[in-house]
């Protein structure tokens, strides 16, 4: 490129020429050629600029008090899109002006077009990578929207526990009170039978733990607690480990995610209404009333065997129908929220494992929020799973009803009587039914715990959330296994319950107290 050199102030000079790039070429143009620098004898410049010479030279200008740091000189040697301030400018007109008021001033002018030249690129290409991020994301929206359009029963079942944490639960309980009245006025809901007064047994709907307890407080609750937690995950939980790009896409590769399970949730599905519904309905109840008896012990659904004065076969079989389409229903939704609290801690997890934007402390937070919500829904599932095991077992016990049965049994251990509970051929297909309700609640607390809440944080919250599932999960299978279970069932209900209200353990005063004492 022609230029006009010559000699100012015992300095090598070169005159601007309009340059057109932008300040990074123009400056390693100039540094090159040694502008500004010290001539020899020859007159030429003596050597290229580098940032240690460039550095002492801006700092021996008379004006210049607070002299320069060595990297901001070396970012202007190097390839990035950082600028130059002003002033500095000024310090460079007057080097590369060898201290000539009017070169200096030129080039003054020379080096802030060529600034703003480098401004506007830099610019234009953050425009540029916007667009092409953008572009990108539509793609990939387009290319996720396209395999999930049509019905999709995993996309529908995380729907349902997307929305208000009020809606489903209040639904649920709903139709449990429906049952409550419409067993009311069947007169079914408060029936005995047996031969004689000493042995009349107690098999009202509403004395019946697994039809009142179960879907009036205890799934309600657990639809509620899954729902707030996966509203928790998805608005805030998950954005903690994404960077503003990714953020955009979280939806949907949340919703891809739960895409992943659809045959899952099939395969429960046609478990829950083929299986636990139709089939056992049929098995249970229809063959029992249609063919005057069977192998199972006698409750509200068989009454019409035993009490035709109080319901007619075909009453009994219409609402054991509407009875067991309610509860095929409910629990297909109990399994659903597992299926989301799996699926939820293997997000966490994975994301988690791969992000590099949240702090350890953001990570630790988020992940005991989690880890506490799963263990809240666990502790609710394994008393729904005890709701039934107790009701099975007291059908085919000597017990009149069911709250006297459990406080003789306490009796027993305590220096009362005996408690007797005959050898019986009644079937109990509840007992295998609530072992796998059991075992499925169990999954997502401890695929959690091992994925994601077993570090050192984690150890002591993780220990004693343990300690409670066990002991509850123990009571429930020592159901009727001794004389006195049901001192060690109430006990691990009780400490459950606690649970449920402080699913912190205690640690919530200690965190407040160590904030105060941050804030302080």
């Amino acid at each position: 490129m022609p230029h006009n050199s010559l000699i100012k102030n015992g300095k090598y000079f070169v005159a601007p020429q309009n340059f057109s790039g932008n300040f990074k070429a123009l400056f390693s143009r100039l540094a090159a050629e040694g502008a500004g620098r010290p001539v020899d004898q020859q007159g030429f410049a003596d050597g290229p600029w580098t940032a240690d010479l460039l550095v002492e030279a801006i700092s021996a200008i008379d004006v210049n008090r607070d002299g320069i740091e060595l990297r901001t000189v070396q970012v202007w040697f190097q390839d990035n899109d950082h600028g130059i301030s002003s002033t500095n400018i000024r310090w460079l007109a007057r080097i590369f002006g060898c201290n000539d008021p009017e070169a200096a001033s030129l080039w003054q002018a020379e080096l802030t077009a060529a600034k703003e030249r480098l401004t506007n690129e830099r610019k234009a290409a953050k425009r540029k990578l916007a667009t092409e991020a953008l572009v990108e994301e539509t793609e990939k929206l387009n290319v996720l929207t396209f395999p999930i359009q049509g019905f999709s029963l995993a996309r529908r079942s995380e729907a349902i526990f997307s929305g208000s944490p009020l809606d489903l639960p209040s639904n649920i309980f709903a139709g449990a009170v429906a049952l409550g009245f419409s067993s009311y006025f069947l007169g079914i809901h408060n029936v005995t039978y047996g031969d004689t007064d000493a042995t009349l047994k107690q098999v009202g709907f509403l004395w019946a733990p697994n039809w009142t307890f179960l879907f009036m407080v205890f799934l309600p609750l657990f639809c509620a607690f899954v729902i707030e937690l996966l509203v928790f995950w998805k608005n805030e939980g998950r954005l903690t480990f994404l960077t503003e790009a990714e953020r955009t896409s979280s939806a949907g590769d949340w919703a891809r995610r739960i895409k992943g399970s659809s045959y899952t949730y099939w395969s429960v599905f046609l478990i829950c209404i083929g299986f636990a519904g139709l089939f056992q309905w049929i098995g249970v109840r229809f063959v029992s009333l249609s063919s005057g008896g069977g192998d199972y012990a006698i409750d509200w659904g068989t009454l019409a065997l035993v009490r035709p004065d109080v319901i007619s076969v075909p009453q009994a079989l219409a609402f054991t129908g509407f009875a067991y389409l309610y509860m095929c229903f409910c629990f297909y939704l109990l399994f659903a929220g597992l299926i989301l609290l799996y699926t939820l801690a293997y997000d966490l997890w994975d994301i988690a494992s791969h992000s590099d934007v949240a702090s350890e402390e953001d990570t630790h937070e988020v992940s005991l929020r989690v880890m506490r919500g799963i263990f809240r829904c666990t502790l609710l599932g394994i008393m729904v799973a005890t709701c039934m095991k107790l009701q099975s077992f007291y059908l085919t016990s000597s017990g009149t009803n069911i709250l006297r049965w459990l406080v003789e049994d306490m009796l027993s251990v305590l220096g009362g009587s005996e408690v007797l509970n005959p050898e019986n051929t009644f079937r109990r297909p509840t007992h295998y039914t609530s072992l796998l309700v059991t075992l499925a609640t169990c999954t997502p607390f401890f695929y959690g715990s091992i994925r994601i809440g077993l570090g050192s944080s984690f150890h002591e919250a993780s220990v004693k959330m343990t300690a409670i599932v066990a002991l509850l999960a123990i009571g429930y299978l020592m159901i009727g296994a001794f004389a006195g279970f049901s001192i060690l069932l109430c006990v691990g209900l009780l400490v459950a319950v606690y649970g449920l209200f402080d699913p912190a353990l205690g640690k919530r005063t200690e965190s407040k107290r160590k904030d105060n004492q941050v804030v302080s």
